[in-house]
This record gives structure tokens, C-alpha cells and sequence, in this order.
């Protein structure tokens, strides 16, 4: 998938690359021209993780990585430093060392479509599939990583499916994504799938290893196939992205290649696994961009049997008069032509990519196709600042537009931001419902407004179900800043902020919702203001808008004042009045004198029917499975039994250090039942380290500890 119009043929053997897309090789312009316009031609190369700081290794090889296989095969030679060759055929989940590091636990959230916040938006029509390199292929922490900068992905609301992007010759060509990923996307419905990438030839792609993939056993079997789905289901996700650039086939390899996607969807289709196929090989066998589902691809999508592959992603060859011509061969076949991924390329160039939006998201008909965005993780990479607040309000803009609010969306520019265009989503239906406006990563943690971790973090699966749309504000005066902030917070590593100089109200919406309400329902608020006080005022939505884009009809409940340096407080309003009706959206409304700088956070949000107080259950059996002590610091494997179900399954767990002092330090989080925990100091003299482990809820009620102790030695 990268451009063809820069590169130089590699003249050693097959290593881990790092190019961008601009790196990608030919064999001169007549292979250039023979792909189409210079420029716009395709092929996929390795992908480039993004820079990030790189860990000390740990002793003994305790830390755990995202997993990633050749099919069987392995490459000549030796892998280089950090690499690990495994075989997927002889991958069995008993005896993978990592499994419990690797595996998702949050299912997948069934998500609804509130009416859009603008006119343009359309419901029903285009989705969005988006290709994501989070980190190299090799070494990618299975559970989050002691810096803050990383790709954070929180605009899941427009997202249909992630695609867990990488692989190289020289690492490995089937990657399985890490838990953290799978389980912030599982909260806000997004299925997330693996990748199988076979490498075109330049980039030390094997055709033996798309041999390999498509192999039969005695008895007729798919082999890697019955291996692709016990991985997903063994790690919890959503099935396999199939990319097939490895050129030098012919047609009984094409239908050896369609027989095993049917027999891989077949084998899927009763966990729910979904697959994607990458226009590249075609029906010859050959590798041949079509830029189209046409009658060369078409039987890796559909055949005469039936469905073959559940979405194709459209390489970016295309025209408008392509994606026309494909939208209207998914009619005839009886497919939704919403299910074909029209290719935008944004690893180079993000928003400021040159995308012919009308011929995929036309603004005065129907949507032609849905798109796949390429390496969005853009928004991080290209800057030079690259703290949390930067990178938010970087992806902000790329996937809200320039306006920063999606009800009053930039006058069209060459971007047109997904929130212009596609509906978004919420999984917000049930109670309790909590957000405490937490990313994901952070500077440091917070817990009830204190810092107990000043270490900079990232683990996705912490993350809350944020605001889909950011932000939308209505006053008659300025518009403030309003963001997701990191220098303070309630609860995890941010808070939402809003700034600047009121002159009038300012109503920012929140949640998308679909909560029935009860006579005990309750709305709870954690915020704080300074340097002047803040009238607050929460909103209730009980109808949804009568048409996209007009306006949401809030009941405001008074929520108190928030003192100028008083520090975080809480409000709390009755939801009685409104019993028996359904909450469709939650807003917030602040007031100050006119003329005056506001600086007001909002720690934390929640609905409740009164049951706060009751602590979940706690884990058991805590213990350190593993460790390595090296000059006064330990690196060790923790793993737990999971709290009884006892009211729901826990949201995530909580990992703390008690000192001998008896403070409690934060450590770490996770959706499961296992933590690695890298370069823990001694303290002192003391002469064992305690850590406890405790079930969170939704809430965030903590449970009682289940301790586990590693001793010093002398």
C-alpha cells in the first residue's frame, strides 16, 4: 500500500524495514507506469511503526509482546535483535507463554445511531475502516507502555472497523492485535481485526509463504485457517485483514487462495469473526491493483457459492468511475455497496491528503461506497510537540473538521472531516454509565483528584467511553476552549476543560445516550473551577432532535456552584421527575459573572440508580509468577484470578505498590488477569515488595485487595 514513485530496489536480504509509504519499490518507471498514474500508484509495504521511546529489555525476557507468525516457513538466516520467527501452524494456546497478556476480555458493545448532529451526515450509508500501525511489529507492548506518547485513539464513534496494521519479511507477516486495542474498541462496538500481510517481493516477500497459508492437509483442511480462528478466539477479536502482494502466482493459486477464505469464513463465522480482503491478487494469480471490485477480484468478495469475504478494501487506484462501477457490481450481486473500503491515503500528508471526496461521500446524493483511512495515526507522527493535549486536539481536528464541532462543521474545505459525513455511534444504553474523560494515556494518574503515579502511561483498555461528539457548544456569546486537558484530573490521566471568557451560557453536549431512567436515577458531577466561580447546570435530553443537526431538547438541572480554588467537588441531581423516560443525551451548562476568564473541569460524569457504596468483588489469588531482581529493581509477572460476577464483571483491574510507609503507588491497569511490571525499585531496605490487585467497577468503585508479595534478597 505504498506509493511506487521513490523507491530503490533492496540489495540485502530480507531486515525489519522502517520506510514510510513514499518508500515503496519498482523496478523502474515502466513498472511505474504499468501501475497507473505516477503518484497514485500502490503496493503495500512493511509497516512503519511510529518512533517510540524504546524499553529497557527486561531480565530473563519477562515482557510480554503482541504476538505476530509466518504462516509455517520461517526465512533464512537469523532474526535481528528483538525479533522472534515463530511458526503459526505450531502455535497452540496451552503452550503460549504470553496468552494471558494477550487475551481481550471486554466483549464487543452493541452500539445504536442517535440522529446525526449535522445535515450532512448520513445514517446508514458510508461506514469507516481504518488501517492503524501502533507500534512496530516486534517488541509492541502487550499491555501499555510507561510513556504517554502514543497513538490514543478516541474517536471510535465513527469507526466500523480497525485494523491492527504491520508485518514485515524480516519480523513476522500475521499479526494479532494487543488486548488494549481490542478492548477500548470493544467498549465503543468497534470489531478489530488481524492482519495477514504477504509482502510484495521488493520487500523480501516469499510466494512460499502464500503457499504456506492456502496448504491442504491429507483430509482436505485449511490448516492455517483452523490456526487463524483458534487466535482470534483464543485473544478475542474480531478476525483476519487479507492482503495478498506477493506477486508471482498463477490461477490455481487464486482459487487455492478463494477456497481457503471460504473455509476461513467458515470456520469464523460461528465466533462472529469477520475478514477483509485487500484488493491486490486477483483472479490469475497475479498481483494487479484493480482500484475496483471488478470481475478479476470479484471471486475473492463473492462467487458463485456465495460470500467469500465479508468487506473488501478498494486499493487507492481508484476513480470515481471505479468506485461507481463497483458500488453498482455490489447491487447486482446483492451486497450492501457500503461494504467495499474506498482506500484514502493520510500516513503522509493527514488532512491535507488530495481525496475526490464526492466520488465516495457525495454531499447531494447517496454515499457511493464507504473508505478506509491508511494510517491515520498521522495526527501523532507528524507532530513535533507531541504531549497528549498536542495529539488530541490534532485528531480533533482531523476527524471533526477545523470548526472543532461537529453541529457546526469549517466551510468545506479539501478536507472533509468523517464527522461532516459519516453518523456517529454511542454504547451508552445501560446503567450504571460512568466517564471520567480518560484518554488512555497520561502524564501521570490520578485517583479522586490525587496523584498516586507520576509516571507517564498508555494503556487503551483504561480508557473511558468519551463524548462521540467533540465538541458541540451552544452559546449566544464566544465560544471557549473546550478540550480534553492532562495537567489535572479526577480520575486517570485528563480531564475535560473549558476555557476562555464567557459572555453568555455555554451548553457543551456529552454522551449520546439510551438510559431509562427510574425514580432513583441520579446524575452525579466531579468538577472544579478557578480563578471564578461557575455556575453549573447539567442536561438531560428525554427526545432526541427532530431532524439531524437541529437542536437537542436538554431539561437543565441545577448542579450547584463550583468556588474559585475550592478544588474538586461533587454535585448530584434527582432524575425522579423524568422516571419512566429514556435519557437520549447529557449535556453540561456553565455560567459565569460576564467578562470573566473561566477555567472550569469536568473530572467525571455519571448515571446511577443509587448504588454507589457497594464495593464489587474482589480478585483472588494474586501472585507473582515471574521475576528478575537486577541492582535494587525487580521485573515481574502478576497474575490474579477474576472477581466473582457478583452485579457485572469488573470494568478493569487496579495494580498498587504499598510502601513500608504504608502510601499506596499505582502500577498499572488491565482489562484481565495479568500485568507485567517493568523496573520496580526497592524501597530501601525493605524486605518485600507488596503489591495489590483490585477489581474496579463501572463506577469506579474499588474492591478489597488481593495482595501478592516478592521477596528481596539479602
Amino acid at each position: 500500500m505504498s506509493e511506487t514513485d521513490r523507491g530503490v530496489v533492496p540489495r540485502t536480504p530480507p531486515v525489519p524495514l522502517r520506510p514510510t509509504r513514499r518508500r515503496v519499490l519498482v523496478a523502474g518507471a515502466g513498472a511505474a507506469a504499468l501501475l497507473g498514474v505516477a503518484g497514485r500508484a500502490r503496493a503495500a509495504a512493511p509497516a512503519a511503526g511510529p518512533a517510540v521511546p524504546v524499553p529497557e529489555p527486561a531480565p530473563g525476557g519477562l515482557a510480554p509482546y503482541a504476538s505476530y507468525w509466518f504462516p509455517d516457513s520461517l526465512p533464512a538466516g537469523a532474526p535481528g535483535p528483538g525479533i522472534v520467527w515463530r511458526s503459526l501452524r505450531r502455535w497452540c494456546p496451552e503452550d503460549d507463554p504470553d496468552l494471558a497478556h494477550n487475551t481481550a476480555t471486554v466483549p464487543l458493545a452493541e452500539r445504536f445511531t442517535p440522529v446525526p448532529a449535522n445535515g450532512t451526515a448520513r445514517a446508514g450509508q458510508a461506514r469507516i475502516a481504518s488501517l492503524v500501525s501502533f507500534a512496530p511489529t516486534a517488541q509492541n507492548p502487550s499491555q501499555g507502555s510507561p510513556t504517554a506518547d502514543y497513538y490514543a485513539l478516541t474517536h471510535w464513534a465513527y469507526i466500523d472497523e480497525l485494523v491492527f496494521w504491520g508485518g514485515s519479511a524480516g519480523e513476522g507477516i500475521v499479526l494479532a492485535p494487543n488486548a488494549p486495542v481490542v478492548d477500548a474498541a470493544h467498549r465503543n462496538g468497534v470489531r478489530v481485526l488481524g492482519n495477514v500481510f504477504l509482502p510484495p517481493v521488493a520487500y523480501g516477500g516469499d510466494l512460499q509463504w502464500t503457499r504456506d497459508l492456502v496448504q491442504r492437509d491429507s483430509l482436505g483442511r485449511f490448516p492455517i485457517a483452523e490456526q487463524l480462528v483458534r487466535v482470534a478466539c483464543a485473544y478475542g477479536f474480531d478476525g483476519w485483514f487479507v492482503n495478498a502482494e506477493t506477486d508471482g502466482g498463477d490461477s490455481a493459486l487464486a482459487t487455492r487462495m478463494r477456497e481457503f477464505l471460504r473455509a476461513l469464513r467458515a470456520a469464523g463465522e460461528p465466533h462472529g469473526l469477520r475478514i477483509t480482503w485487500y484488493d491486490a491478487m486477483n483472479s490469475t494469480g497475479r498481483v494487479g491493483w484493480q482500484g475496483a471490485l471488478n470481475a478479476l477480484n470479484q471471486e475473492f468478495y463473492e462467487d458463485r457459492a456465495g460470500r467469500v469475504a465479508d468487506t473488501m478494501f478498494v486499493d487507492f487506484r481508484w476513480t470515481p468511475d471505479t468506485l461507481a462501477a463497483s458500488g453498482a457490481l455490489a447491487d447486482r450481486l446483492g451486497r450492501s455497496r457500503h461494504e467495499l473500503w474506498a482506500a484514502v491515503d493520510t500516513e503522509s500528508r493527514g488532512w491535507n491528503a488530495d481525496v475526490r471526496w464526492d466520488a465516495i461521500v457525495p454531499r447531494t446524493r447517496d454515499h457511493v461506497v464507504s473508505y478506509g483511512f491508511y494510517r491515520p495515526e498521522w495526527t501523532r507522527n507528524h507532530l513535533t510537540d507531541r504531549s497528549p493535549g498536542a495529539f488530541h486536539h490534532a485528531d480533533d481536528r482531523f476527524w471533526t473538521g477545523e470548526s472543532l464541532d461537529p453541529a457546526r462543521p469549517a466551510p468545506e474545505s479539501s478536507w472533509r472531516a468523517p464527522a461532516t459525513a459519516v453518523a456517529d455511534r454511542s454504547t451508552v444504553t445501560g446503567l450504571p454509565f460512568a466517564c471520567s474523560f480518560n484518554t488512555g494515556h497520561g502524564l501521570r494518574w490520578y485517583e479522586n483528584g490525587r496523584i498516586t503515579s507520576d509516571t507517564p502511561w498508555n494503556h487503551l483498555g483504561l480508557q473511558d467511553r468519551l463524548p462521540g461528539r467533540r465538541w458541540v457548544v451552544d452559546t449566544a456569546g464566544t465560544r471557549p476552549s473546550v478540550t480534553l486537558d492532562f495537567a489535572d484530573a479526577w480520575r486517570g490521566g485528563s480531564s475535560l476543560l473549558v476555557s476562555g471568557v464567557l459572555t453568555a451560557p455555554v451548553a457543551v453536549g456529552l454522551h449520546s445516550t439510551r438510559l431509562p431512567l427510574t425514580r432513583a436515577s441520579v446524575v452525579e458531577l466531579v468538577h472544579a473551577a478557578g480563578p471564578g466561580p461557575v455556575t453549573v447546570e447539567v442536561g438531560v435530553a428525554t427526545r432526541e432532535p427532530s431532524a439531524p443537526g437541529g437542536p437537542v431538547p436538554y431539561t437543565w438541572l441545577r448542579a450547584g456552584i463550583a468556588d474559585a480554588g475550592a478544588g474538586w467537588r461533587t454535585a448530584r441531581a434527582g432524575l425522579a421527575p423524568l422516571a419512566g423516560r429514556t435519557a437520549y443525551a447529557l449535556a453540561v451548562r456553565i455560567t459565569a459573572p460576564a467578562g470573566r476568564p473561566v477555567v472550569w473541569r469536568l473530572g467525571a460524569l455519571s448515571v446511577h440508580d443509587g448504588a454507589g457504596g457497594r464495593r464489587p468483588a474482589p480478585p483472588t489469588a494474586a501472585a507473582v509468577d515471574a521475576a528478575a531482581r537486577q541492582d535494587g529493581r525487580a521485573w515481574l509477572r502478576l497474575s490474579w484470578r477474576a472477581a466473582a460476577l457478583v452485579g457485572g464483571r469488573p470494568r478493569h483491574y487496579e495494580v498498587h505498590r504499598v510502601l513500608p510507609d504504608g502510601v499506596r503507588r499505582f502500577l498499572g491497569g488491565t482489562c484481565g488477569t495479568a500485568l507485567y511490571l517493568p523496573e520496580v525499585p526497592r524501597a530501601g531496605r525493605e524486605r518485600a515488595a507488596v503489591f495489590e490487585v483490585r477489581a474496579v467497577d463501572e463506577l469506579y468503585a474499588a474492591s478489597a485487595a488481593a495482595r501478592a508479595v516478592l521477596p528481596w534478597e539479602p
